[in-house]
């Protein structure tokens, strides 16, 4: 008798044990995101613009989500390679990128990609819409954007444009640039935006179209010129600045925006709670300030949801796309 009982409590723990290990795993109970370190792939290589905001936003993401914000520059062609690197990552919310009209938008239109710039992602938050600045060296012959042209003019074919990529929006919109003034410059590709502009501060090269927030410190420490802001406003952080408008060649307008966005398929509610991470971040005071003297405009609330930029996107894909394969624009 004794051993019937004692085979019956056995099997009574296994069923037991059973029954809690399956509690213990039920989805419900399982552990809550993040539950190891978060990493933020950014497209380009350190020190560039987009480096400069994800590392902005990583240590306070960090603290809201309670976890590592792991920044990791993954650099070349044009912000495809990381694309694919995070395309074909874990959908657990671990691994996310920043991005931008380049990465999310044009790379779609000029490069043959592992990965589709919309499908294979989940927006996550918009973060910043910024400008660019028409740049050159400091000792360049002109001081405003029409001297500028006339310089190009004069040395037709000679003149040099970093870019941070072939097909980049520095490449881009110097194309459109060209068309747009009738000038003719080579393009000399680099592995970001960052690496390009140490050039250009070393006069090695002679104009850039860059985003503000990379241009702007340079400026600002009298490192370069600035000609334009592709803009119809004036940037807050740098009024001096004219608009292309009132420089002489309206209608050249370039919003260089910013977003965040996680592999295809992450759950809803890890989404919700990047998005939520992000937007109190975007809300900080400090976090606005430093946006905005690197030329970066956060943009309202309701335009920071995961729908928001999904329907930005899409967009922007519709208008720049047909433009940049009527340009015949294609990676060097």
């Amino acid at each position: 008798m004794w051993g019937l009982w004692a085979g019956f409590r056995g099997h009574v723990f296994v069923i037991c044990a059973l029954i809690g290990y399956a509690a213990w795993a039920a989805p419900g109970n399982a552990q809550p995101f993040p539950s190891r370190p978060v990493t933020l792939v950014v497209p380009f290589a350190a020190g560039g613009p987009t480096d400069t905001l994800a590392r902005i936003l990583s240590e306070r993401i960090a603290a809201e989500l309670h976890t590592t914000v792991v920044v990791e520059n993954v650099a070349g062609a044009s912000g495809s390679i990381a694309g694919a690197r995070v395309a074909r990552a874990a959908p657990d919310g671990t691994t996310i990128t920043i991005g931008h009209w380049g990465t999310h938008v044009l790379n779609g239109a000029i490069f043959k990609l592992p990965y589709d710039v919309i499908a294979d992602f989940e927006p996550v938050a918009t973060i910043a819409m910024g400008t660019q600045l028409i740049v050159g060296r400091k000792s360049l012959e002109a001081n405003n954007l029409k001297e500028m042209i006339a310089w190009l003019k004069a040395h037709p074919g000679k003149a040099t444009a970093g870019t941070a990529g072939a097909g980049t929006g520095a490449h881009v919109a110097g194309v459109f640039f060209k068309e747009k003034t009738g000038t003719d410059f080579q393009f000399v590709p680099y592995r970001g935006a960052g690496p390009a502009m140490i050039d250009l501060v070393a006069g090695q090269i002679d104009i850039m179209f860059d985003q503000a927030s990379n241009s702007l410190p340079q400026y600002k420490n009298g490192a370069i010129k600035a000609f334009a802001v592709t803009s119809p406003t004036r940037l807050a952080s740098a009024p001096d600045i004219p608009t292309v408008d009132e420089a002489g060649l309206p209608g050249l307008y370039i919003s260089y925006w910013h977003g965040i966005w996680a592999p295809k398929n992450t759950p809803k509610d890890i989404v919700a709670r990047l998005n939520a991470a992000i937007v109190a971040v975007l809300a900080d005071a400090s976090v606005k300030q430093r946006f905005g003297e690197l030329g970066q405009e956060i943009p309202p609330i309701d335009q920071q949801t995961p729908a928001a930029l999904a329907a930005f996107q899409k967009a922007e894909t519709e208008k720049w796309w047909p433009i940049v394969k009527a340009a015949d624009i294609k990676p060097e």
